[in-house]
């Protein structure tokens, strides 16, 4: 079980902020299929913070959730940051952004057969998802990651890694 207690469940509507928890080293649950009283449940066994666009829902007792009020991704990152005051956590370990598994270091030489050339030939940090298998690492689009993270007030500390 991750030590931190921030760890959260977004309900259907808030796959892509799940997807940037992740990113940020956060246990974030998604499912597509859960009605809210499985949510609810599985918030409550799994000691989550929920979280919801559906008023209704975020106005039942008994667990712990937060309502996010806009539709905007960057809009709602910067709710989650400055509600929950969290830090980006990827020196401790980026989750995967597929599976929310922690991604583990793998060395370079592990993944020639697997990465295109020109990527191992320019990388030397790699990452594998013990979940789905995915290998990571910085590439071209890790500036509008870092940009967009920039713009919600989230700055990502030097040596960061990620996909």
């Amino acid at each position: 079980m991750d030590p931190d207690p921030k760890r959260f469940l977004a309900d259907v509507m808030l796959g892509r902020l799940a997807k940037w928890l992740r990113i940020l080293g956060y246990d974030t649950l998604y499912f597509r299929d859960m009605d809210d009283r499985e949510l609810i449940l599985r918030a409550l066994r799994d000691d989550r913070i929920l979280l919801t666009r559906d008023r209704e829902l975020s106005r039942r007792d008994g667990f712990r959730v937060l309502l996010i009020a806009d539709e905007d991704l960057e809009s709602q990152l910067a709710q989650v940051l400055q509600t929950m005051d969290l830090e980006p956590r990827v020196g401790n370990g980026i989750r995967c952004p597929l599976c929310n598994r922690t991604l583990q270091n793998i060395p370079r030489k592990a993944v020639q057969e697997v990465v295109p050339r020109y990527v191992w030939a320019t990388h030397h940090d790699f990452s594998r998802c013990p979940g789905c298998g995915r290998i990571f690492w910085k590439g071209t689009h890790w500036n509008r990651i870092r940009e967009r993270l920039r713009r919600v007030g989230c700055y990502l500390p030097a040596g960061d890694r990620s996909e």
